[in-house]
């Protein structure tokens, strides 16, 4: 009887051992994904600090409105090829090096933004943070790496609100900093002086702590149950192979490049073109709704432009309200990521269908306040149906496609957006609701694809 209760007093202790560590790797895992929340605000809160100067300063140093136009639209044509290419160079050699490249090439873009004294200095502060501004898209990737299927949803919505909150608060700072003399210039030594702290904060990160949990929990789930593989899985596939990921930033730039494009190859060879071209029509939806609001609301209602920022800025604090409900309202719809998707998009277009016939100001005000939720919702919930049919293996390529084509989206709304302003005040919004509709036909009819929950992966993969 002695051996016999040694042994059960051994496994009692080796069970308490492992509880003890998947406690501490959870512990580790919470705090690594706090730790991105405040990537994610500190990058949007030194960004919009500058964003809303920039078109002042521009014309300040004598540039035409073609011209500061353009350099606009430069920013987003090197997003639109970059997104993609930074995303999948991410699952190559791992998000620790591409996150900090990003975020200090980004800081050198802002810094040489607070040395431009030209027009043509100004353009080319604009061509590093053009191309590597993908904090969030990295961090968002990172992100599904870390917390389970069921989790993600909530998880993002966290992070979503985190950043909301940095682009609220950094244009009331970048405003005042702007009152005094060479305020710009200054603005954007500080959004530097933030994007080193950020890398700082990056650097710091317990990357060695939250591989080694990662690990022990893939171990253990191989030997689980499937059932218990759904109920726990992590995601954290990535996790296991990052030594090699880690390793393969020092590799050839050659074998990165040709593993870039394998992996773009792939995604464009899946069958994932229905769930991006939701994307892009929902995009392009909102971006018409937003396009031409203040002058819409100036036409329509006689409201002047500081009302409409107050509204917009009111939009903008629900959205991060939206992002902090996300959690008890994908439990309420069991966590169905569809026919949460299905519901907002329904609900988004209905929101501008009633701001389109508004006849008073209090309907506007009416379909602001819901149309802040239900696009938080859905921009979070495009993101996991994305990560969850696509399969996780990829999720920087996913993410920075996803991204490429909401950027397609930037550059063709304002085209969209001034041909249906010719018509009238509310051209876009009503063209907006005809692309939303386009958007739930095509979500109904790939209804049983989107509710298989991953059973389709890329086909390369």
């Amino acid at each position: 009887r002695r051996p016999g209760a040694a042994a059960r007093m051994e496994e009692e202790e080796d069970e308490e051992s492992g509880g003890r560590r998947a406690a501490e790797s959870r512990a580790a895992s919470a705090r690594f994904v706090r730790c991105l929340y405040a990537v994610g605000f500190l990058d949007l809160f030194g960004v919009s600090m500058v964003v809303p100067l920039m078109n002042l300063h521009i014309k300040s140093l004598g540039a035409s409105h073609t011209v500061a136009g353009i350099i606009g639209s430069l920013y987003g044509v090197m997003q639109l090829f970059s997104s993609t290419f930074v995303g999948c160079w991410s699952d190559i050699v791992g998000r620790r090096y591409s996150l900090l490249a990003c975020i200090l090439l980004s800081a050198l873009g802002y810094f040489l933004l607070g040395t431009s004294t030209t027009v043509f200095l100004f353009a080319i502060s604009r061509v590093p943070v053009g191309i590597f501004k993908h904090t969030l898209s990295i961090s968002k990737a990172l992100l599904s790496d870390l917390v389970s299927e069921r989790n993600r949803p909530l998880v993002m919505g966290r992070f979503n609100a985190a950043s909301s909150m940095g682009f609220i608060l950094g244009p009331v700072v970048g405003g005042y900093l702007a009152e005094f003399e060479g305020g710009f210039y200054q603005t954007s030594f500080i959004c530097a002086s933030i994007f080193l702290l950020n890398g700082g904060l990056v650097w710091m990160l317990p990357w060695s702590e939250e591989n080694t949990g990662n690990r022990e929990h893939y171990q253990d789930k191989g030997t689980s149950s499937f059932s218990a593989r759904s109920n726990h899985d992590l995601h954290l596939k990535s996790a296991t192979s990052r030594a090699l990921t880690n390793s393969s930033f020092f590799q050839s730039p050659w074998i990165q490049v040709a593993t870039v494009l394998k992996k773009i190859k792939g995604i464009a060879c899946s069958n994932l073109w229905d769930i991006f071209l939701v994307r892009f029509l929902m995009s392009v939806a909102i971006l018409l709704y937003y396009s031409n609001f203040t002058l819409a609301l100036e036409e329509r209602f006689g409201v002047k432009p500081l009302f409409a920022g107050y509204l917009m800025s009111y939009s903008s604090a629900l959205g991060v309200l939206a992002g902090c409900l996300l959690g008890p309202i994908t439990r309420l719809y069991g966590h169905n990521t569809y026919r949460l998707l299905l519901h907002s998009s329904t609900f988004t277009c209905v929101l501008i269908l009633l701001y389109a016939s508004a006849l008073s100001i209090w309907m506007v005000i009416l379909s602001s306040t819901f149309l802040a939720f239900s696009t938080t919702i859905g921009r979070t919930c495009i993101i996991d149906l994305e990560l969850t049919v696509g399969g996780n293996e990829a999720s920087g390529t996913l993410l920075g496609v996803g991204q490429s084509v909401t950027s397609v989206g930037r550059i063709i709304a304002p085209l969209l957006s001034g041909i249906a302003q010719e018509f009238s005040p509310c051209g876009p919004p009503s063209l907006a609701v005809g692309l939303a509709l386009v958007a739930i036909v095509i979500m109904n009819a790939n209804k049983q694809k989107y509710c298989s929950h991953g059973s389709v992966k890329l086909k390369n993969q």
